[in-house]
């Protein structure tokens, strides 16, 4: 099975680096990383949820027609996977074995992290102060004015592309979900991950990782993926349906 993964915002694929080892060798690792970042640095950001789905659908399409797959995305990642998934039931394409996410409020609710970050005008430094996680500006970029200039504005455009994908009607896949929460996050509470569960019609659980709002970097984000993959829920192929609510 190949386990395509979506990083969050101002990240890049890199932040998948050390999944394979513990997510072990029956599951192939593919990390996406979007444009505007790591080796498409040179590419325009994209920021509307639309294009990008239609964008990813190009590149990636033929590859998940052919063999069996599942998303995880972490965060802005979680809402992109998402989309992607929904996009491609649209078109009648083969859907994902399982949709997982992590450190996500559910598409249909308000984002607190995008209020606070999305005043006019904004400046850099009230940018860090509301994200609200240390983890989220490490002491080692923060003392690197280019790459932290770098950083923010990659970040602004995910920010933009996170509000994009969130104003899209919802609509329940026909493939299970997990979610994934972390026990020391600040920024997502438990219970808006938890209403990730409106979003499938087959079958959900939420589960407890070690670590803040970027337990993706480490180990124990991998290993229960591999295991949530271990339990091979089966996709059920019912229709899809509208979101109550």
């Amino acid at each position: 099975m190949n386990l395509l993964c979506f990083h969050h915002a101002g990240a890049g694929a890199m932040t998948f680096a050390g999944w394979q080892r513990h997510v072990g060798p029956d599951v192939k690792v593919l990390p996406v990383r979007l444009p505007g970042r790591e080796s498409r640095l040179r590419e325009e950001r994209i920021t509307e949820g639309t294009r990008l789905v239609e964008e990813l659908e190009h590149d990636l399409g033929p590859l998940l027609d052919e063999r069996p797959h599942a998303f995880y995305g972490h965060s802005l990642g979680a809402l992109v996977a998402y989309r992607f998934a929904l996009h491609r039931a649209q078109l009648g394409r083969r859907p994902p074995h399982l949709l997982l996410v992590g450190a996500c409020a559910a598409p249909q609710l308000p984002s607190a992290l995008l209020d606070a970050t999305g005043a006019p005008g904004l400046s850099d430094e009230q940018l860090i102060a509301s994200l609200n996680d240390e983890e989220s500006m490490p002491q080692a970029l923060l003392s690197r004015p280019e790459w932290l200039s770098m950083t923010l504005d990659t970040l602004r455009a995910d920010l933009q592309l996170a509000r994009s994908l969130r104003c899209a009607p919802i609509t329940a896949l026909s493939c299970a979900v997990r979610a994934f929460a972390g026990t020391g996050d600040q920024m997502v509470p438990a219970a808006d991950i938890q209403a990730w569960e409106h979003c499938t019609t087959a079958g959900f659980a939420l589960h407890s990782v070690p670590g803040a709002h970027f337990f993706v970097r480490g180990h124990h984000a991998p290993s229960a993926v591999a295991e949530a993959l271990g339990e091979r829920a089966p996709h059920t192929g019912a229709p899809l349906s509208p979101v109550a609510g």
